[in-house]
């Protein structure tokens, strides 16, 4: 699905305007990419957890010529999707309790 199917589907379902839903759409985005800029976790309740977590410097391999190089540390964007989404996607049930303990 790509952002403009997102602003279709809320200028269908929601009844904005497709400019409100392009506006809307693009600020959620926004908001999540400053969050995680910052280092925060970003949590979607039913949806699942993206966190920014460091990976450090380590060595590694050109494939193609074997060669040994150094891979700079970074950061990197994780998702851990909720149980929610987890039993949605495997066609299973959501129990009540499995809503109420998404905090995990």
């Amino acid at each position: 699905m790509t952002k403009a199917e997102i602003v279709e589907q809320i200028y269908e379902q929601v009844g904005f305007s497709k400019k409100e839903s392009a506006e809307l759409v693009e600020k959620v985005f926004q908001t999540i990419k400053e969050t995680l800029a910052q280092g925060e976790k970003v949590k979607v309740s039913g949806f699942g957890n993206f966190v920014v977590r460091p990976k450090n410097a380590r060595k590694g391999r050109n494939p193609q010529t074997g060669q040994e190089i150094l891979l700079d540390a970074r950061r990197v964007l994780t998702f851990k999707p909720s149980l929610v989404l987890k039993n949605v996607l495997n066609d299973e049930p959501v129990s009540a309790a499995e809503l109420l303990n998404e905090d995990d």
